[in-house]
């Protein structure tokens, strides 16, 4: 196990390895990942006992990388072992990804230019942007930028300090794994039951820490209002935490009507205050910016008052 000021100091390399060079550009090891889940959902999602069937395909894609890395942190030595656990927790944020995919959706809608912000938009989430107007546009980026902080950032973060480089991918295979098999469709319905529960319980205390430090770094009164009054309107039990602080804390209102698959949603609106608009989007990456800082100012508090003090 890894003492507290190791992991502050790992973590802080493994932000900033992200930061510098953000994720790979070629033969990102998601992709590799990617292909064989999509093996395992060919293989297993047919016939009877679709949960069950869910459940080991789940342990067959996240156990053999975790306990590989388990492995290898355990019998490499000392410094080499760090190095791992880096690469590891650089696998597993997104900080910079995050931003280099939002950021120029703010650009093109500050620049009134629908049909680029139309097309950025379309590439990060999975509803439909062809006809969607600068408030739609601007929603469903400040939304992402919140989710997404803690899905692609904090939830790492979290695992990471508990569970040092494994723990960190482990989150980061099974979020993935949530993202591809844990959708309510016919398909999927009882076959990703178990990686949307999984994804449900690693992310519940991380998306209450980010929901926690969305609401001290902004308009906090309104923020914890609009988690304890919003958030269980919403489908996802962390999402609904994590989206109504970060909205409430902004002062913009997200949610609302979106259209998935032609089908129109009404969802429920989320924070308080103005409509979204170009602003909000560099609000909400900033928000994300200084939860981080926040994070590793926490764990720093938190390995100095670990280190025994000789008088």
């Amino acid at each position: 196990m890894l003492s507290l000021p190791l992991v502050v100091t790992l973590a802080t390399a493994g932000v900033a390895v992200d930061r510098w060079l953000g994720e790979p550009r070629t033969a990102h090891p998601l992709i590799g990942f990617g292909n064989w889940a999509m093996r395992l959902e060919k293989r297993y999602n047919t016939g009877r006992r679709l949960r069950l069937k869910g459940m080991l395909a789940w342990a067959l894609a996240v156990a053999p990388p975790v306990l590989i890395a388990w492995c290898l942190v355990a019998v490499l030595p000392f410094y080499a072992a760090c190095a791992v656990h880096v690469a590891l927790l650089w696998f597993a944020l997104g900080a910079r990804s995050l931003n280099d995919h939002i950021a120029p959706i703010a650009q093109a809608l500050a620049q009134r230019d629908l049909p680029q912000a139309r097309l950025l938009t379309a590439r990060i989430v999975s509803r439909e942007t062809a006809n969607a107007d600068e408030g739609a546009l601007s929603r469903a980026a400040v939304e992402s930028a919140l989710e997404n902080g803690n899905d692609a950032i904090f939830g790492a973060l979290f695992w990471f300090a508990i569970a040092g480089g494994p723990g960190a991918l482990g989150f980061r295979l099974a979020n993935t794994l949530d993202a591809m098999w844990g959708y309510r469709t016919q398909r999927y319905l009882r076959f990703g039951w178990a990686a949307a529960r999984f994804d449900d319980v690693l992310n519940w205390i991380p998306a209450r820490l980010t929901a926690a430090s969305y609401a001290v770094l902004g308009d906090t009164r309104t923020a914890w209002r609009c988690w304890r009054e919003q958030a269980p309107r919403w489908d996802s039990p962390n999402a609904g935490p994590v989206m109504a602080s970060g909205a409430g804390s902004l002062n913009v209102l997200i949610g609302g009507p979106a259209v998935y698959n032609g089908i129109l949603e009404h969802r429920p609106m989320l924070g308080f205050g103005h409509p979204a608009k170009a602003a909000h989007v560099t609000a909400a990456l900033a928000l994300v910016e200084r939860t981080i800082v926040l994070w590793l100012a926490v764990l720093i508090v938190l390995a100095l008052l670990s280190v025994p003090f000789n008088a």
